[in-house]
């Protein structure tokens, strides 16, 4: 492909892509994809072309083939998971990362990579209304940062066992903490980490389904009187569910008594805090050791774009380092290599894509669209309140309802295949998509707001829909 070629049909492909995204926010696809497994793969070739092909007629394809087995996330009635917003500036952004190709190996390999990403963490960190004790750095994803997270923990707790025996050499097993609530990826990184499924204690919730504090000192107290080295505890702000949040500062005095590192998953619901307002629901943030939050959520940046921050950068470096005598270049002293801030030793220019939608929007235009999405939680909560034979489950700190239908006399398991089936009609209907979820030992639904082009309209008619298939024969 010369460069004419890709002028011409790069041109095609952002005019297709400004026709696609407008379509959505009319709502003219079913929100939740309707092929079946092996559909988007029976209708392509099974086997690579021999001779080149040209591009010419992809967007047809495209069209005909591809768009049937999306699920819309940018359809301003997609209510599941929890958002991940592509702002245009951001899409913007993406596309000027990959053409520019950068690769960060180093600084030297990219200054403006780098340095871009440090500017862009900074302002993030600003916006949050974080101090300056903390140094950010863009990640992939949540996961990825709980993961190393969990590994500069053990390093601290055992004075860098790594560089001896590892974990293999321990005489004492390390202890994570977690709540019920916590995101699955908690479990993933400590056993990736080398803990092991064993010394991961699971800490009790309380009636918002947030870590008990005090069942939490009950378990490091007895894994220290048994001989056992408690290490982290991972505390949750926006938790995946209902958007819980666990008690920063109790959490705080435990982890500092006791020695534990703290790390904040705050994936979903650390956007908010750009919002003064929201600022108290995370208090005690500033004797994390880690924090994370993911600006491809409820932001507006497009995946992947996951931000970590950290008190002790040099710790971090100290773990994550690594100097091949081909990388190793006379700024070194002078500048940050983001290699050694994470797992991946390239790195992509993820920053471009926060970079412009800060830009854009700016930090007044970011919380003016935050508080609408609260404000549309808020709205249907109190419609699920006031209407009989509905139960919100928990509060909303944020953007997220959590509620059941319950017909009268109706339980157990009769209970649970009404929930799913009157959340099965309403995504199979293609007008909404909603995600049930288990919370204790039974179904609920929950209804997750923050799409950049939903509005008070785009809930309302969700609401009398949640009514008229839920209510339907009951």
């Amino acid at each position: 492909m010369d460069i004419e070629e890709f002028r011409r049909l790069g041109h095609e492909v952002v005019d297709w892509i400004a026709d696609y995204r407008a379509s959505t926010a009319r709502g003219e696809f079913p929100v939740m994809s309707r092929v079946a497994p092996g559909d988007v793969r029976a209708a392509l070739p099974a086997t690579p072309p021999a001779q080149p092909q040209s591009l010419d007629g992809l967007l047809d394809e495209l069209t005909s083939l591809i768009l049937p087995g999306c699920t819309h996330w940018q359809d301003p009635r997609f209510f599941a998971y929890f958002p991940s917003n592509s702002s245009l500036a951001a899409v913007l952004g993406d596309f000027l990362s990959t053409g520019l190709a950068q690769l960060g190996l180093n600084w030297q390999a990219s200054p403006a990579l780098t340095e871009l990403e440090e500017l862009t963490t900074d302002w993030l960190r600003q916006m949050l209304g974080l101090s300056a004790a903390w140094s950010g750095v863009i990640q992939d994803a949540a996961s990825t940062a709980t993961l190393v997270a969990l590994i500069c923990a053990r390093e601290r707790t055992t004075s860098h066992g790594a560089a001896r025996g590892g974990l293999q050499a321990s005489e004492r097993p390390l202890i994570v903490y977690a709540s019920t609530q916590s995101h699955s990826s908690v479990e993933k990184a400590a056993l990736l980490a080398g803990f092991g499924r064993e010394n991961l204690r699971v800490v009790a919730v309380d009636d918002r389904y947030c870590m008990s504090a005090e069942a939490l000192r009950r378990a490091v107290e007895a894994d220290q009187a048994a001989g056992r080295v408690p290490c982290a505890v991972v505390a949750t702000v926006g938790s995946t569910a209902t958007t819980g949040v666990d008690p920063l500062e109790s959490i705080a005095s435990i982890a500092r008594t006791h020695g534990l590192w703290l790390h904040v998953d705050a994936a979903m619901a650390g956007s908010a805090m750009i919002l003064p307002e929201c600022r108290p629901l995370w208090q005690g943030i500033e004797a994390a050791d880690s924090l994370v939050l993911n600006p491809h959520k409820w932001l507006g940046a497009s995946f992947d774009c996951s931000t970590y921050f950290v008190r002790d950068a040099q710790h971090l470096v100290r773990v994550m380092s690594t100097n091949p005598s081909y990388l190793r270049t006379a700024a070194d002293a002078k500048v940050r290599n983001f290699r050694d801030w994470g797992i991946p030793l390239g790195r992509r220019f993820r920053a471009l894509k926060l970079w412009l939608l800060i830009r854009e929007q700016g930090v007044q235009g970011l919380q003016k669209r935050l508080r609408r999405d609260l404000e549309h939680a808020r709205w249907l909560a109190a419609q699920v309140d006031a209407a009989t034979g509905w139960q919100r489950l928990a509060p909303v700190p944020f953007q997220t309802v959590c509620v059941r239908h319950v017909p009268q006399g109706m339980q157990g398991e009769a209970l649970d295949a009404h929930t799913l089936a009157w959340v099965r009609r309403i995504n199979e209907s293609g007008r909404a998509y909603l995600t049930p979820a288990v919370l204790g030992d039974r179904w609920m639904v929950r209804v997750s707001f923050g799409v950049e082009a939903t509005e008070h309209e785009h809930a309302v008619a969700l609401w009398r829909q949640m009514r008229e298939e839920a209510e339907r024969g009951s």
